[in-house]
């Protein structure tokens, strides 16, 4: 009962907070850029806490269950990614534009911010119905199967988009430190006591080296494809995380949006070793219970998701486990209440306004980002029946927009060369192939074709190598054989101010 009630009194904590703040929204600018007014230890929090979602507490856990340490170059991905995007904060901020497509928008065309629109949409309905669906297993775990991962699913949906349409940013950056603060003590306490529940590191280690040794090592037991493309996923993703420079353009001025980063840096790989960690000890818990395993005694892939939490209602003391469950409230709300955001103000502004409806006034605006974030969280919704794990819908979801937008963002701001049609080329090609692996997995779900490069159905866990090289190769070569852009659209990406 200790872990329902904790977690109830810090939803209705967040709700007073989001209502209060909701108050307080007078315009567009404070609904979706939090009035540019941010401050430094806001913005660190916001960002950490849209980073670490559902597809670090289930699916990042998942996939350590399942290949150990080796897990941290998914994460070691989004790790260098944070140190690229410190280098073009400021020049962001300084931009300050509301969205990434802004942003492609001014360096190549207005067809680029289409199609970065799309692309941004369709995958972030893929990563906000995965919040949906690890509240779903949250709220199963939480009431001790009461509530189905079915009816929990509906719950989480009603509740993020609640909590999303009530304030915007606003509610975001509000609440985000308090979700940062509970989710960083959760997940440091968790591990020694974890590791406590086992009998120490030591018995860790024993137990491991009996079961599965290379779960102790990152470089074993895996080719170097294949470590290529668990990497690549999250560094694209980190490269053009479009809420994250949303974010930045809420920061108070270039010089925060720079500091925020560091914090964030900090922040991100501390929590991502210790839940890598938490989910390795889980695995030397667990090794033996035939619910994380298959009759062919290959690992239960959808079970092994739920192995941080798992640990948190079953293994640990009812004060740090509620703490813990806590902190998983955090995590899937941050990052549902974030994707919505973003995807909303991709649709209401890159679309709805202008195309739709043009010149509206500042109470329109607002009412269509509402609505625009209930319509998008029911599409949302809908998708998950879709997949099978959380981190299948990841990797898909971060391929489509890293390897459609990082490309075409990293040249606007490191390659005087790339042209419109390079940056076009560029988008187009990468979101297709995403979705064409996709689509063939699908029907081959329950076959298989063999085209001798590629065999389908294509594991995603290599879903980013073949889509990056196709979205590379269209920049570079589309660009080198058409006219480089003019002076002015090029300056303003290279002025550090």
């Amino acid at each position: 009962m200790i872990y329902i009630t904790i977690t109830l009194v810090y939803i209705l904590i967040l709700a007073g907070i989001i209502i209060y703040k909701s108050r307080k929204i007078k315009n567009e600018d404070d609904f979706v850029v939090a009035g540019r007014n941010v401050p430094v230890y806001l913005l660190v929090g916001t960002l950490i806490t849209t980073w670490i979602g559902s597809g670090s507490l289930f699916g990042t856990a998942g996939l350590t269950f399942r290949t150990g340490f080796s897990e941290l170059w998914f994460s070691m991905g989004a790790w260098m990614g944070i140190i690229v995007v410190y280098f073009i904060a400021a020049r962001v901020r300084k931009i300050s534009q509301y969205t990434l497509t802004d942003i492609l928008e001014k360096r190549y065309a207005p067809v680029a911010r289409l199609l970065g629109t799309f692309t941004i949409i369709l995958a972030y309905l893929i990563i906000a119905g995965y919040q949906f669906k690890g509240g779903g297993r949250f709220l199963t775990i939480l009431t001790e199967g009461a509530i189905s991962p079915e009816l929990g699913t509906i719950i989480s949906f009603l509740v993020i988009i609640a909590f999303t349409a009530l304030a915007g940013m606003v509610s975001i950056v509000s609440i985000d430190i308090f979700n940062g603060i509970i989710m960083l003590i959760a997940i440091i306490l968790t591990l020694p006591f974890a590791l406590s529940a086992h009998g120490g590191w030591g018995e860790v280690v024993n137990t491991i080296e009996q079961v599965s040794p290379d779960h102790l090592s990152m470089t074993e037991g895996h080719s170097f494809w294949w470590y290529l493309g668990i990497l690549l996923p999250t560094l694209l993703l980190l490269l053009s995380e479009s809420s994250v420079y949303q974010k930045f353009s809420s920061a108070k001025d270039a010089k925060s949006a720079k500091q925020a980063v560091i914090g964030m840096f900090a922040g991100v790989v501390l929590i991502e070793f210790l839940m890598c960690a938490i989910a390795v000890v889980g695995f030397a818990i667990y090794s033996d219970d035939p619910r994380f395993f298959l009759t062919d005694g290959s690992i239960n892939r959808s079970m092994s998701e739920e192995i941080i939490l798992r640990i948190g209602f079953e293994q640990l003391p009812a004060y740090v486990g509620s703490l813990l469950f806590a902190g998983g409230v955090a995590i899937i709300l941050s990052t549902g209440n974030t994707f919505l955001m973003v995807t909303s103000t991709n649709v209401s502004r890159d679309i709805i306004e202008k195309y739709i409806v043009k010149d509206a006034s500042t109470k329109t605006k607002l009412i269509i980002q509402r609505v625009s974030i209930v319509i998008l969280g029911l599409l949302a919704y809908l998708m998950v029946t879709q997949f099978e794990t959380i981190l299948e819908m990841a990797l898909i979801s971060y391929t489509m927009i890293g390897a459609s937008l990082a490309p075409a963002l990293l040249a606007a701001f490191f390659w005087k060369r790339v042209t419109k049609e390079g940056g076009i080329a560029s988008i187009a090609s990468g979101m297709l192939t995403v979705l064409t692996i996709s689509v063939l997995n699908k029907i081959f779900e329950e076959s298989s074709w063999d085209i001798g490069v590629m065999r389908f159905p294509f594991d995603t866990d290599f879903i980013a190598i073949p889509a990056i090289l196709v979205s590379l190769s269209a920049l570079v070569v589309v660009s080198l054989l058409t006219k480089p852009s003019t002076k002015e659209v090029v300056d303003p990406f290279f002025d550090e101010g």
